[in-house]
């Protein structure tokens, strides 16, 4: 598939793969390619995020990811649908944190130590992103995939990324009105 992939996607995975690096991740997630893609510039998805006014707001997107893997990546979603059984996860969050430090339950506490060398691989969500992203492509009538569609596949793959481009405006339909100037039902 990476073959399909146009300089600037291709850009914006490596880009994932030093973010998931830097964090110490086993696994490159969804979140990774979002942080990744406010590092780019040129692109159409960096363009279509400049247009909805999330280039200056790239600080406040960092802060809800880093909330979000302080929670074992769960999105706001999955806090609100967990509280409905009784469980509190903020209150989980705080006892592990008390007993093992800040940051305990994400995955690049959990993956401290692992230096053997190996590249993280794709997680179950940044695999999603990528199929999705091929999706678009050719829903659009592209023949490559490019930054705009793994950003418009970022804004419809359930999880905490999602959740923040949606909580800062970057919706399916509000991108897709940047970057073709049409609206239609997500994919």
């Amino acid at each position: 598939m990476f073959e399909r992939f146009t300089k600037d996607a291709r850009a914006l995975v490596q880009g994932a793969f030093a973010q998931a690096e830097e964090d110490g991740a086993r696994s490159v997630g969804a979140g990774h390619l979002l942080l990744a893609l406010l590092d780019t510039e040129g692109g159409r998805a960096s363009r279509a995020l400049s247009a909805l006014g999330l280039a200056e707001r790239r600080d406040s997107i960092r802060r809800a990811l880093g909330e979000a893997r302080r929670r074992a990546g769960l999105s706001r979603a999955d806090t609100d649908a967990l509280a409905g059984l009784g469980i509190d996860v903020s209150e989980i969050v705080a006892r592990v944190e008390e007993a093992h430090g800040v940051g305990a339950m994400s995955e690049s506490s959990r993956a401290i130590g692992r230096r053997d060398g190996r590249r993280p691989g794709f997680g179950r969500d940044a695999k999603d992103v990528l199929e999705r992203a091929l999706r678009a492509a050719v829903r659009h009538g592209d023949r490559h995939i490019g930054d705009e569609h793994l950003l418009l596949a970022l804004t419809v793959t359930p999880g905490a990324a999602a959740e923040v481009l949606a909580e800062h405006g970057a919706t399916y339909e509000a991108v897709r009105r940047v970057l073709y100037g049409v609206t239609a039902e997500a994919e």
